[in-house]
């Protein structure tokens, strides 16, 4: 039997481990079923409390089946300062004659977009994500990293600014595992496969993969 991706808490006896779905009320923020954040304090307010400056119409949008560890904060774009001239001070911000005389220059500046979150990633303790990055599926962002830039699918990437470490699988490998995507599959699939998909190897998910069709030529 698999869990019920409706429960907030799906671990009744750790009120530190939420699943994020059931919890985001923000049209600004998509999450997929199973992705989970986990945090001994005040897990059920990843919404207010990790996605920081979320005010204008840039979305976080995070996949399925993803590990989030406490801390990892996700910056949106509304975090960015004007840098055209001599200050970066947001003047606007605080109304009056200072928005008048500068809400042109903040509605001008370009936005960085949506930040992205592919499927089956894992973000180790105390990560940071800067607005507009994509992060491709499988991919692992190691405890304290910055992410200041796109990352491939099935990286490992570390440091402040994160920079990659390796490829998790070799190139064609992971080809086989994004067309499997194996995230899709039906759950009781998923549930019939998960020590497959815990320590398999990608040809084998393929080959479950090409039973549903999702596989690719």
């Amino acid at each position: 039997m698999s869990p019920d991706p409706t429960t907030v808490h799906p671990l009744p006896a750790h009120d530190r481990v939420v699943f994020l779905r059931p919890l985001i009320t923000s049209p600004k923020i998509v999450v997929g079923e199973y992705t989970y954040y986990d945090d001994p304090e005040g897990a059920r307010d990843f919404e207010h409390r990790n996605v920081l400056y979320a005010y204008g119409p840039e979305r976080l949008i995070i996949g399925k089946y993803c590990a989030i560890a406490a801390g990892t904060r996700f910056l949106m774009a509304g975090a960015e300062h004007p840098t055209m001239g001599v200050s970066t001070f947001p003047f606007t911000m605080f109304g009056g004659r200072w928005a008048e005389q500068t809400l042109d220059i903040v509605t001008a500046m370009p936005s960085r977009g949506d930040t992205v979150v592919g499927n089956d990633v894992w973000f180790g303790h105390q990560v940071t994500v800067m607005p507009g990055v994509r992060i491709g599926d499988g991919a692992i962002i190691a405890a304290g990293a910055v992410v200041t830039a796109d990352v491939a699918p099935y990286t490992i990437v570390g440091g402040n600014p994160a920079r990659p470490i390796r490829q998790r699988f070799a190139d064609a490998d992971i080809e086989r595992l994004l067309r499997a995507a194996w995230w899709d599959w039906p759950t009781d699939l998923v549930t019939e496969h998960t020590r497959t998909i815990m320590a398999g190897t990608p040809a084998e998910i393929e080959s479950i993969g090409k039973q549903l069709g999702q596989s690719g030529s």
